[in-house]
C-alpha cells in the first residue's frame, strides 16, 4: 500500500485482512509513526518509509494507490515499471488522457491496473442495476461537508474538487445504467479554484437524460433513483458502505486479486474507467465554459 490514507486504514486494510487471496506485505507513508500504527493487526507487514522502496520489495506482488489525484498517474507507472499489479483510488487520474497513458504502461508491462469502484461489488448495487428496465432518467447525489480549507479535496495541485472526488460517481453510476452520454450540459460553483458544487445534465440516445449533482457543501446526501417506463426505482447511500455486511472493498479486492492470481481480464476495464474520464473532462470543459 502506498500512503497512509484515510480510507486505506478505514476501509482497504481490513478488506485485505478479511479476503480470501490477499495480504497486505507492506505499507509505505512519509509517517512512518503512522505506517506502524496502521499495520498493528497485520501480522508480519512491514512499515516502510519511502513508496520506493516499497516497489523494491521482491515479495510485494501489487500495490493499492490511495494518493491524492494528483500523483494517480506517477505512482501508478512507477508501479507498474517496478513489474507491480496495480489497483489505484478512483478517479483513476486526474483526466482522460493520463487515464490513456497509464493503460497503455499497464498493457506495455502486462500488468494488472484496475480503478478502485468498490460500489461496483456490492451485491445490493448490482441487484439493483440488473433489475432496471427501460431506463428513461437517472437522478444521482453524492454530496458532504467540507468545512476544513488545508483539506486536500480543495487543494487545486491535489486535483481537488467536489465533480472528481465524489461527482465521479454520479458519472459512473449514470454510465453503468444509461450508456455513453451524447450532450452535456453543466455548471460548477467555484471557490479558490475548485467546484465547490456541480450540477451537470446529460442527455443519451432516445432522449433518455440524467441529472447529476455532486458538492462539498451540503450534509451528507447520497442517492440513486431511476424512474422507468413502468417504475420508480431508488438506493440511498449507494456510494459508500464501510462497514456493511457485504463489505464491497473485500469483494473488490478480492476480484481484482482473483484476475492477478488467474490473469482473467479486471472487473472494471481501462475501457470503461478512461469513458469516466471523458465524461468528467467534458463536464469541467462546459462548466469553465459558462461560467
Amino acid at each position: 500500500m502506498l500512503g497512509a490514507a484515510w480510507i486505506a486504514g478505514a476501509a482497504v486494510l481490513p478488506a485485505i485482512g478479511a479476503s480470501r487471496n490477499g495480504r497486505l506485505v507492506s505499507l509505505a507513508s512519509r509517517d512512518i509513526g503512522r505506517a506502524r500504527r496502521m499495520i498493528e493487526y497485520h501480522s508480519g507487514a512491514r512499515a516502510l518509509a519511502t513508496y520506493e522502496e516499497l516497489l523494491e520489495q521482491p515479495d510485494v506482488d501489487a500495490v493499492y494507490i490511495p494518493l491524492v489525484n494528483s500523483l494517480h498517474r506517477e505512482w501508478t507507472l512507477r508501479a507498474l515499471a517496478a513489474g507491480k499489479h496495480v489497483l489505484c483510488e478512483k478517479p483513476l487520474a486526474m483526466n482522460a488522457a493520463e487515464a490513456e497513458t497509464m493503460a497503455g504502461a499497464a498493457t506495455s508491462s502486462r500488468k494488472l491496473l484496475m480503478e478502485a469502484f468498490m460500489y461496483r461489488f456490492h451485491p445490493a448495487m448490482r441487484a439493483f442495476v440488473d433489475a432496471i428496465e427501460n431506463p428513461l432518467h437517472v437522478q444521482a447525489s453524492f454530496g458532504f461537508r467540507l468545512d476544513d480549507p488545508l483539506n486536500y479535496r480543495l487543494r487545486v495541485e491535489h486535483g481537488g474538487g467536489a465533480l472528481l472526488d465524489v461527482g465521479c460517481y454520479t458519472v459512473n453510476v449514470a454510465r453503468w445504467i444509461l450508456g455513453e452520454p451524447v450532450e452535456v450540459v453543466a455548471h460548477s460553483r467555484m471557490s479558490g479554484g475548485v467546484d465547490m458544487t456541480t450540477t451537470v445534465m446529460l442527455q443519451f440516445a432516445g432522449g433518455r437524460t440524467a441529472s447529476l449533482w455532486s458538492s462539498f457543501e451540503s450534509p451528507e446526501e447520497q442517492q440513486v433513483r431511476v424512474v422507468t417506463v413502468d417504475s420508480v426505482l431508488a438506493r440511498e447511500r449507494p456510494f459508500t458502505s464501510i462497514h456493511d455486511p457485504h463489505d464491497p472493498y473485500q469483494l473488490m479486492v478480492e476480484s481484482f486479486a482473483d484476475s492477478v492470481i488467474t490473469g482473467t481480464p479486471a472487473a472494471i476495464s481501462l475501457q470503461e474507467s478512461i469513458a469516466n474520464m471523458h465524461v468528467l473532462d467534458r463536464i469541467r470543459e462546459v462548466a469553465a465554459s459558462t461560467a
